[in-house]
């Protein structure tokens, strides 16, 4: 697309935006000048930066490279950073040095310190003590670059969740490319296409739905900052968005918001929203007068979504179809027996993009395909048949997470931290619904006689003592004489979460009365 679409803007964020000719020279510059400082093709990289242009030069710099980027966030703190460092033995760090709501570069100076296969840290936007700035390579020379090999490790995604030990996604060249184009083209994108994304950029939707996608075919990708709606309408007012991916909280932020109501969004086309809130979708349509999409996505692969012509009740209900016809989608039961269509089962799927198990989890994946290979995604969904063609519904999961606001947090890593607690005896963390962010995090505690009551705040410091990010902590304490089991033996967290759901529907109603 550089040589096609030279001087058509490739990427925008809030307050910069850059050429395909400006791109790929600056991605080169880069790519030749870690490669002057010792990185390797296969060397692991953590990328810890925004939704900023630079970001995307640093991405696309290491590709170049051959080095492997490791898709962590802004947002995540001492601990997961170090996981992933020393899980990947990363030997470089990038670091976006004006993050506003953390100081990234004294965390990149003291993962450089503890780990000592750490080479180079890269300063985006701004600089670190014993870093190299972005702003320095993309002026220095160019040189050979390695040849990439399509089936190769292209990046690593975070999974859904982790277990005290970070799980990552494997994604190839060759798959990222395939899921990217057929996006694209499920849709009908060519270089008009302005696709903008609001969520991280270096989650797995942010790069194959938006970034990627777009610049397969000349698009532009633009650069939300942060889920602000005043933003998202300056921007999509300014660079005349045709498509975006959100997910539920986004959507009820754009509803709520008296700005984005009185922007101009005339641009917009498509807006596929996963998971798809029925009332949402009903609002969208009918009080701002965009399509909703239902789209289901997961950084191992598959992704559905509904077709732009199918009807209303479709389009609020289901996730719609897989995009790519070699996917394939199978509900089972649990004894991977396949359910008969209208009932819920687990999805499971393979096809031409999806993994065939984590990077370097062989225990795990043992049990991560089923016997003729296809991935268990821990999804339950229900299928339904209509003119010949089956689309999906979501209807719950089996594993042990929460998406709070799209972020997808694993129970067992808090429960593992606050079982070092001195005043909790035992813990169980279950989602609590939420109507803005769909699901917040709720602690069940035990609480151990002798010491301060456990609270919000207490859990809080602790847990940000030991490291975790804090869009994991709990936002609600509920302290219980015993945790219920279920006859196996295991904590019945289904019955926790009918508790707190119980307990904020009637507070709910006695607010209202």
């Amino acid at each position: 697309m550089a040589q096609q679409f030279p001087d058509r803007v490739a990427v925008v964020d809030d307050s910069s935006s850059i050429t395909y000719r400006e791109l790929i020279a600056q991605a080169w510059a880069v790519a030749s000048g870690l490669i002057r400082r010792g990185i390797r093709p296969g060397d692991p990289a953590v990328m810890q930066s925004g939704n900023t242009v630079q970001t995307i030069v640093a991405l696309y710099g290491l590709i170049l490279a051959g080095a492997v980027p490791v898709c962590a966030l802004p947002q995540h703190r001492e601990k997961e950073i170090s996981d992933l460092i020393a899980l990947t033995r990363a030997r470089v760090h990038v670091a976006q040095a004006d993050w506003p709501r953390a100081d990234l570069a004294a965390l990149a100076v003291t993962m450089r310190e503890r780990h000592d296969h750490l080479e180079v840290v890269l300063a985006v936007r701004g600089r670190i003590d014993g870093g190299v700035a972005l702003e320095e390579l993309v002026n220095e020379p160019i040189g050979a670059l390695p040849e990439l090999n399509s089936e190769g490790l292209a990046l690593l995604q975070l999974s859904g969740g982790t277990t005290g030990t970070p799980k990552l996604i494997p994604r190839l060249h060759c798959d990222y490319v395939c899921n990217a184009r057929t996006w694209g083209a499920f849709w009908g994108w060519d270089e008009r296409v302005v696709s903008m994304h609001v969520l991280p950029i270096m989650h797995n939707a942010g790069l194959v739905l938006s970034l990627v996608a777009s610049h397969m075919v000349g698009g532009t990708a633009v650069l939300a900052p942060r889920v602000d709606p005043a933003v998202m309408a300056k921007l999509i007012e300014q660079e005349r968005v045709s498509d975006m991916v959100i997910n539920a909280t986004v959507a009820f932020r754009m509803l709520e918001s008296p700005e984005f109501r009185a922007a101009d969004t005339s641009s917009l086309r498509r807006v596929c929203v996963g998971p798809q809130n029925v009332e949402h979708a009903k609002r969208f349509e009918e009080e701002l007068g965009l399509r909703a999409l239902g789209v289901f996505g997961m950084g191992e692969g598959l992704i559905m979504a509904t077709p732009w012509n199918a009807t209303a009740e479709l389009r609020r209900n289901t996730v719609g179809v897989p995009i790519h016809p070699l996917d394939e989608v199978r509900l089972v039961d649990e004894n991977c027996n396949e359910v008969a269509t209208g009932e819920v089962g687990e999805l499971t799927t393979r096809g031409p993009y999806t993994i065939l198990g984590y990077y370097d989890a062989e225990t795990y994946n043992a049990g991560a395909l089923t016997p003729d290979g296809f991935f268990r995604t821990g999804d339950l969904a229900r299928a339904t048949e209509v003119d010949g063609r089956v689309y999906y519904a979501i209807e719950g999961r089996i594993k042990d997470n929460i998406d709070r606001g799209g972020e997808k947090i694993n129970a067992d890593e808090i429960e593992s931290q606050l079982s070092a607690h001195p005043a909790v005896v035992s813990a169980a963390i279950v989602a609590m619904p939420d109507p803005e962010l769909g699901e917040k995090v709720c602690a069940y505690i035990v609480a151990r006689g002798g010491q301060p009551t456990p609270t919000v705040e207490t859990i809080a410091t602790y847990l940000l003592e030991q490291g975790l990010a804090k869009f994991k902590l709990p936002e609600r304490v509920e302290l219980v004489t015993e945790l219920p089991l279920t006859p196996v033996g295991k904590v019945a967290k289904k019955q926790l979460r009918a508790d707190i759901t119980a307990k904020l529907e009637a507070q709910r109603w006695e607010a209202k009365s």
